[in-house]
């Protein structure tokens, strides 16, 4: 349960990282409004998104390695961009709330608990 936890906390913290490559490859400029205050459901559709990003991730990352060229790999980004987006949309998010929610949670503790606990649930 401990190592669980640890893990979820740790791949909290490098969530910028999954949606980030996204944002800036589509050219997204997301002004981080600390005075954001995330409803439940925001704090949910978060969770949900985090875990599909990691399942994308997953399932991209192996094939944008195994490139045979910069073409390929770009189509592969591409698609994988695309899942996000749904994923984003789907879920009622935008790439800046997303990324506000990712940050906001980096500096206040106990949003970030529940976020953790929130991402734990989604990913049973």
């Amino acid at each position: 349960m401990q190592i669980t936890r640890m893990k979820t906390i740790v791949a909290f913290f490098v969530a910028g990282f999954i949606i980030l490559p996204f944002a800036i490859q589509s050219g997204a400029q997301v002004p981080l409004k600390q005075e954001m205050n995330p409803s439940e459901a925001q704090l949910r559709a978060f969770a949900k998104v985090y875990v599909e990003a990691e399942k994308i991730h997953e399932a991209y990352e192996p094939r944008l390695k195994e490139a045979t060229n910069p073409e390929e790999g770009q189509q592969i980004r591409n698609e994988a961009e695309s899942k996000m987006h749904g994923v984003l949309t789907k879920e009622g998010l935008t790439e800046e709330s997303y990324i506000q929610i990712s940050a906001i949670a980096r500096s206040d503790e106990a949003l970030r608990k529940k976020l953790v606990k929130l991402i734990n649930e989604e990913r049973r």
